[in-house]
């Protein structure tokens, strides 16, 4: 009996300590997964303090440049206002005007703004005009163009001619050949009232009148225009 009572002892003491350690590890391990989850919390707000950091220093860095630009332009457009000479000025306002009004050509402008006979400016006052002068050229030439054929009822060639000439318009080979090309008239019509100008004012014959449109020291219509225009006169 005594023997049977000294092992019940025993195992009593081995399950108390199984459960003892059992505890323990347990207690251990919940205190691990605290410090783990507690270390991980404070990485993430660790993180977002500095990105908070660097969005403000990037939104500081961004902002400088814009205020810098929007001081400085308006004192350099001013100061290149202040140092351009009234008569510059002035040169650059007719430059536009016979522009706008005339539709002359670059070469013929700066002739007028210096000639003697026309607006008498220096010629460094005539370059400063031209070289800050906007316009369109081509456009110039092209109502130019259409000036001749609806007055003067003139040809293509001859118009052409015109546009270009030293001692007419005065505009590049280009800015006449884009008025030719983009020109909208009816160059038999035009050959039939020139005929008919001829006929009326210097009582030429029809052969005459076919020579004379189609001569190059004329007005330089195509055969088969001038053809038209003598079958139609009375």
């Amino acid at each position: 009996m005594a023997k049977e009572k000294t092992k019940k002892s025993i195992l009593k003491r081995w399950w108390f300590w199984i459960i003892a350690v059992v505890l323990f590890i347990g207690i251990v391990g919940n205190l691990g997964d605290e410090e783990a989850a507690d270390g991980e919390n404070d990485q993430v707000e660790d993180n977002t303090e500095g990105n908070e950091v660097d969005q403000e220093e990037s939104a500081e860095e961004t902002d400088e440049p814009e205020e810098t630009v929007v001081e400085e332009e308006p004192e350099e457009e001013s100061n290149v206002e202040d140092d351009v000479p009234s008569e510059y000025t002035s040169a650059l306002n007719s430059a536009e005007n016979y522009s706008d009004m005339m539709q002359m050509s670059k070469a013929g402008i700066f002739d007028q703004l210096t000639a003697e006979m026309g607006d008498q400016f220096p010629e460094d006052a005539a370059q400063y005009a031209i070289d800050n002068i906007e316009a369109d050229w081509n456009e110039n030439a092209l109502k130019t163009a259409e000036n001749y054929s609806e007055t003067m009822h003139m040809s293509k060639a001859a118009i052409y001619d015109q546009l270009i000439s030293e001692q007419g318009e005065q505009f590049t080979e280009e800015e006449a050949q884009y008025a030719i090309d983009n020109i909208e008239a009816d160059w038999n019509e035009n050959a039939l009232k020139s005929a008919r100008n001829y006929q009326e004012t210097m009582d030429m014959s029809h052969e005459a009148i076919r020579d004379q449109l189609t001569s190059d020291y004329g007005d330089q219509f195509t055969q088969e225009q001038a053809d038209y225009a003598v079958e139609n006169l009375d």
